[in-house]
């Protein structure tokens, strides 16, 4: 039977200033998906509302854009997936294998505490699932309690896009709260590497994190091969 993988990604399009424009950081999504497909996996798009979720323009620039993004934007099928995402209430979690949280600043308004995300989350990992993130994808596991009360992330290595990594994107002043000092703050055993910018993927049995886009190929790699 193939693996069956959910990617999260954004409904959100711009920071609180509303002249900002935000949103998902494409080829952390197009860098797994390729890698998925290739292994036969089944995928999914979900989102916190469902519907569309709009791009980060940055991440349609050189040098982050790349052939994988160039291919969904030239292709009006997949094109059409990210307009028509699904709800987390749509999805069974226990009949999930993998989830995968996709990045772009975005994320930090919309996947911190969307009750859908935390319920679909806890299900694909109390089901014996795999849970993953890349860059700030991990802001959808900070709120993520198990049925027995627990934190998941509490006393588990993890890494997410650090604050130094915000402060060199020239964005510290407008993202909503310091996620890497969220994680430590919330019991979560946050790693970086010292270097900003370069691929960076922890596991911790089935938590499966990379720090920035630079990771997502890296992290989506430890996925499948845990799959």
């Amino acid at each position: 039977m193939s693996k069956r993988i959910v990617h999260v990604v954004t409904n959100v399009a711009h920071y609180e200033d509303a002249k900002h424009a935000t949103g998902l950081w494409l080829s952390e999504l197009t860098h797994a998906w390729s890698i998925f497909e290739n292994r036969g996996f089944e995928q999914t798009l979900v989102s916190p509302k469902g519907g569309r979720t709009p791009l980060e323009p940055r991440s349609l620039k050189w040098p982050n854009i790349d052939a994988t993004a160039r291919t969904w934007l030239a292709d009006p099928a997949r094109m059409r997936r990210l307009e028509q995402t699904a709800r987390p209430e749509d999805i069974d979690g226990s009949a999930i294998d993998a989830i995968y949280f996709t990045g772009g600043h975005a994320v930090m308004y919309d996947f911190l505490e969307n009750e859908g995300l935390i319920r679909l989350t806890r299900e694909i990992f109390e089901s014996g699932g795999i849970v993953s993130s890349v860059c700030h994808g991990y802001c959808g596991l900070l709120n993520v309690t198990l049925s027995d009360g627990s934190r998941l992330i509490s006393g588990r290595r993890l890494t997410g896009f650090s604050w130094i990594e915000e402060v060199l994107a020239g964005v510290a002043k407008k993202v909503p709260y310091n996620a890497e000092q969220m994680t430590r703050d919330l019991g979560g055993l946050y790693e970086k590497r010292r270097l900003p910018f370069v691929s960076h993927v922890i596991v911790d049995g089935r938590l499966v994190t990379g720090q920035n886009p630079q990771s997502a190929k890296a992290t989506a790699n430890r996925v499948a091969s845990l799959l």
